[in-house]
């Protein structure tokens, strides 16, 4: 390797150490350069579902309720403090990463407008369920305020 090119890459990484933040997490966790800063989440905060109960038999049409306790329904982009949107997982393994917006995609549906509930068509089969309540700017708060994950069987 060229010495320009071995200073280049030794500066590179330095940087992206100096950029790092401390999360709490070990460095393998650490926020990457140019990571999304999380809201504090409120002491207490919670989601969960109305319904469906976990366990549950359901039609292919399935009607979720969403339910909130110690943070405010406000939609994405509405600045207010200590407020969110709910954003629904659905056969979801892993929470998304913390630092960046939640994915918005079959499996990752986004209710910034504010909503509580919906209606989504699943295929039959078993399902899992979770709600992941996001900021202003659909990033996960820090500690996440996720809903137990549940499992519904689609008939």
């Amino acid at each position: 390797m060229r010495p320009i090119s071995m200073l280049a890459a030794v500066l590179l990484l330095g940087a992206g150490f100096a950029g790092a933040q401390d999360t709490g997490h070990p460095a393998s966790h650490a926020a990457p350069v140019g990571a999304i800063a999380r809201e504090k989440a409120p002491a207490g905060a919670k989601v969960f579902f109305v319904e469906p109960k976990d366990g549950a038999t359901v039609g292919r049409e399935v009607k979720v309720k969403f339910g909130v306790e110690g943070i405010a329904i406000k939609p994405a982009g509405d600045g207010t403090p200590e407020s969110g949107h709910h954003h629904l997982l659905i056969d979801v393994k892993e929470l998304p990463p913390l630092d960046a917006p939640i994915p918005n995609d079959a499996n990752h549906k986004h209710y910034g407008k504010g909503q509580t509930e919906d209606t989504i068509t699943l295929e039959p089969g078993t399902h899992t369920l979770q709600l992941d309540f996001g900021d202003l700017k659909h990033v996960q708060f820090d500690p996440p305020i996720v809903s137990k994950k549940i499992t519904i069987h689609v008939r």
